[in-house]
């Protein structure tokens, strides 16, 4: 009787470790599985196929095309890391974050660089080489209406400044991203409930920037390195409210690379102390653009003149029957009229030419100012005729000034999206820009139509008001 008892509890709890125990292991080994399925590629592979393959996001710290030439600060760090161990680069666009793990275990590139905040729950999953960027998540928010005229204090007032007051406000961020945790803590910290909508990895950090200006959100959070960049593209952000300590930015990689992350690391620590990281880092974070930010009125100078080169302005206009304000609007836009600034992205001189265009147009960094103006009155004029199948005069020059900026084949994607959405392709005017706006959401520059990829078209779109709308102005005052 005794034997037996014995033997009926012991098959019960055998019963009971065959039932039980499954579900704990799935959760406790979740990391453990994750790990195991990670392919075994390592430097020594990367080595020998040539290649280093980077997961990256089209944005403004990552990977992006400016005036034709492939930029972003974590671009420009992995291309000198490429180029120091003797192979090519691949970028490979993520167009859903929620994607970036997965993509990165299979095999599908080597290395991810977005902007990729170190989380303890990420580290269980993936390994980051070391950090090259510390900085605090910020609020984003929108400054009220009104506020360039505004005092000061009247600004402050309107603008949250005081963690304890996101009580209660609705906060929009990537889902199981850094900024959701970082808000979960906050929640715990303030004692009090802040509602956090957690978008799809398809929606990008700078996609919920842009709403937030556009007035479809109140409030999204990202890096301040991030917002500093975009607060140039729109200058209605409020981003001076810091809700964490600073965050260790890195790229990340598998667990089954260990001899990548060393070289990584190793690189990295010379890297970063040479001044070529310096430069990279102010001309990403630092330097400002020059967009026009005021009535371009304000800037008349002696005599009635517009500028020290109206004469040669007039003279080469005049050899294209192009108006010559319309060109001096374009170089007042790209440098103020200053013939000697370098700018983003090492574009150069009065009229802005990046290094592998300027050439193509007979515009070189050292030219004088005469050749510096023909040459961008050449590309204009260029431009211009590219557009023939535009029937209205002033749309077609709208569509000539966005190709001075963006290059014709995104204007051309955003033809296609508009014709596509029931707008008109051939009027720029709330028709074709609004799709260039739309070139930063994955939904748009997804589209089967788009043969060119992702846009910040913020940038193209707010380009051709500014001119245009100084052009107008110059209109009414000068001859």
């Amino acid at each position: 009787m005794t034997l037996r008892l014995i033997l009926l509890i012991s098959i019960f709890s055998t019963i009971l470790l065959v039932v039980f125990l499954p579900s704990c292991s799935n959760n406790l080994g979740e990391i453990e599985v994750f790990e195991r399925s990670a392919v075994n590629i390592d430097l020594p592979e990367i080595l020998q196929k040539g290649k280093l393959t980077v997961l990256a996001e089209n944005s403004s710290t990552s990977f992006f095309i400016y005036k034709g030439k492939r930029m972003g600060f974590e671009y420009e760090l992995l291309k000198e890391f490429a180029y120091e161990i003797g192979v090519e680069l691949e970028i490979k666009i993520v167009n859903n974050l929620d994607d970036l793990l997965r993509m990165l275990n299979e095999g599908e590139g080597d290395l991810i660089a977005c902007n990729y905040t170190i989380t303890k729950e990420r580290k269980r999953k993936i390994d980051f080489s070391s950090p090259f960027i510390r900085t605090p998540q910020v609020l984003i928010q929108r400054k009220p209406e009104g506020w360039r005229k505004s005092n000061s204090s009247l600004g402050i007032k309107n603008l949250i400044r005081d963690p304890n007051d996101l009580a209660y406000k609705t906060i929009h961020v990537w889902k199981n991203s850094s900024y959701e945790q970082r808000l979960t803590h906050l929640q715990e910290e303030i004692g009090d409930t802040i509602f956090v909508s957690g978008e799809e990895g398809a929606v990008s950090s700078e996609e919920l920037i842009e709403m937030v200006s556009e007035g479809l959100i109140d409030y999204t959070v990202t890096e301040e390195n991030i917002a500093k960049i975009n607060q140039q593209y729109f200058n209605n952000l409020d981003i001076n409210t810091p809700i964490s300590v600073n965050q260790k930015i890195a790229f990340g990689l598998r667990k089954t690379s260990p001899l990548l992350k060393a070289r990584v690391d190793r690189w990295l620590k010379q890297f970063m102390s040479k001044k070529i990281y310096k430069y990279l880092n102010a001309k990403y974070f630092e330097l400002k653009d020059l967009p026009v930010k005021r009535s371009e009125l304000g800037i008349s100078l002696r005599n009635g003149q517009l500028s020290e080169y109206d004469v040669i302005f007039k003279k080469v206009a005049k050899k294209y029957n192009w108006n010559w304000l319309l060109l001096a609007s374009v170089a007042y836009k790209e440098s103020r009229f200053n013939p000697n600034v370098e700018g983003f992205g090492g574009s150069y001189g009065m009229m802005q030419f990046m290094p592998s265009i300027g050439p193509l147009y007979g515009v070189f960094p050292d030219s004088p100012v005469e050749q510096q103006i023909c040459g961008g009155m050449l590309k204009l004029a260029t431009d211009f005729k590219g557009w023939k199948n535009i029937p209205n005069h002033i749309q077609r020059e709208k569509f000539t000034i966005a190709t001075y900026n963006s290059g014709k084949s995104h204007v051309e994607d955003a033809q296609r999206l508009a014709k596509k959405n029931g707008l008109d392709p051939l009027l720029w005017d709330d028709n074709v820009e609004i799709m260039m706006l739309n070139l930063s959401k994955a939904e748009y520059y997804t589209d089967p139509v788009v043969k060119n990829g992702a846009l910040r078209g913020a940038r193209t779109y707010n380009y051709v008001r500014s001119i245009y709308k100084c052009y107008l102005e110059w209109v009414t005052v000068y001859k």
